[in-house]
């Protein structure tokens, strides 16, 4: 069958949407239709390269659609269910699944875009085989994914809005939850408030804490974090970030910090805003070439604690369902989120925008 995918075929190019070939699922798959896809960074970094494929690969991570066809041993799921893409692929029988880290699962040793059994999906108009970004491509109008990757939910939600529970909600409200853990009445600092940053600081006002300092050096994205719950703002370009935080926090620093962009600067900077015995979070996806300088000294007489947090440490088919009840509760922000509607054809002029800090979160939606 054919489908509309955005495209990336070189590394810092335009992004291209063009007419693909789509095969039909095979043994433990699922065509999707497509209904909503979130604009992420981190499709971004796949086309500059920070977060690497091969070209071609197919972008989107986020988002949700409606089952058209189930291939063979499919489990759990029928044509016409409503579901989520998570975008990881997990076993749910490997050490790591056992122990609840399902986002580390250890079982799929599949090279980075192909399906879990090593082949396409997708073809071009030439025959070539193109990757699809997470096993999932969410940024077309059909994808096959594997029915790892998917998560049921309810018929009456929005799909637009689910979608991005996908990533940004779950990453953002996760590390906070799930990886830090912030106790109730503490400090919390979140650098860069892009869709992901805006979601940790909904994190930190579900975590009850006390304090959540926003920092960024976009003015209209320091004042969504007010939006969505920042107690205080730091704009970066007009000061030393560490030492207003610091100067907010009566000298001491903060009990958490999250790193939400992926950049070496600021990771230490977040690690150097935490107090004695407080912990550094990075949730951002640094370049993969880039490393991370931290006086090591420091890590023993201070005890702060300097940790990663992959896809909010979350377990998607159990805490995508809670979000979704914490949005119909009016404790979570989904509505507020998303500032701006594109077609897949302004794919290129959706990551302008967001470069330029224009949007909460750009949706593109389908049909």
């Amino acid at each position: 069958m054919k489908t509309r995918a955005a495209v990336m075929y070189e590394h810092n190019q335009p992004v291209v949407v063009e007419e693909l070939e789509l095969d039909e699922p095979k043994a433990n798959e699922v065509l999707v239709r497509t209904a909503a896809s979130g604009v992420c960074h981190s499709d971004l970094s796949v086309v500059t390269g920070t977060i690497y494929y091969d070209a071609a690969v197919a972008l989107g991570h986020e988002g949700a659609g409606i089952i058209e066809r189930v291939g063979g041993d499919v489990s759990g799921f029928r044509p016409g269910d409503h579901v989520i893409l998570s975008f990881v692929s997990y076993c749910g029988s490997c050490r790591m699944c056992q122990m609840e880290r399902v986002c580390l699962c250890e079982s799929y040793d599949v090279p980075r875009g192909f399906l879990l059994d090593g082949t396409y999906r997708l073809h071009n108009s030439s025959g070539d085989g193109i990757l699809q970004m997470a096993r999932i491509a969410t940024m077309s109008e059909y994808m096959v994914v594997p029915q790892q990757n998917l998560v049921k939910i309810d018929e009456h939600y929005s799909l637009a809005k689910a979608a991005l529970v996908g990533c940004g909600v779950t990453t953002g409200v996760g590390a906070v939850l799930n990886t830090a853990k912030v106790e109730p009445g503490s400090s919390v600092a979140v650098i860069g408030t892009g869709g992901v940053g805006l979601n940790a600081i909904q994190g930190a006002v579900l975590a009850q804490a006390e304090r959540i300092i926003a920092v960024d050096i976009a003015e209209k994205k320091l004042n969504f974090a007010k939006t969505f719950g920042a107690t205080d703002v730091v704009n970066a370009s007009t000061c030393d970030p560490v030492e207003a935080v610091r100067e907010l926090t009566a000298g001491l620093g903060v009990d958490y910090a999250f790193e939400v962009i992926g950049n070496p600067k600021t990771i230490v900077q977040a690690y150097n805003m935490v107090r004695a015995a407080g912990t550094a979070v990075i949730v951002g996806m640094s370049h993969h070439q880039s490393d991370v300088s931290i006086p090591a000294q420091h890590l023993v007489s201070t005890e702060r604690q300097l940790i990663g947090s992959f896809y909010g440490s979350c377990q998607p088919k159990v805490d995508m369902p809670k979000l979704l009840s914490l949005y119909t509760e009016g404790k979570l922000k989904l509505d507020e989120l998303i500032t701006q509607h594109y077609r897949l054809e302004q794919i290129n002029e959706a990551f302008a925008d967001m470069e330029a800090g224009e949007n909460a979160r750009g949706v593109i939606l389908f049909n």
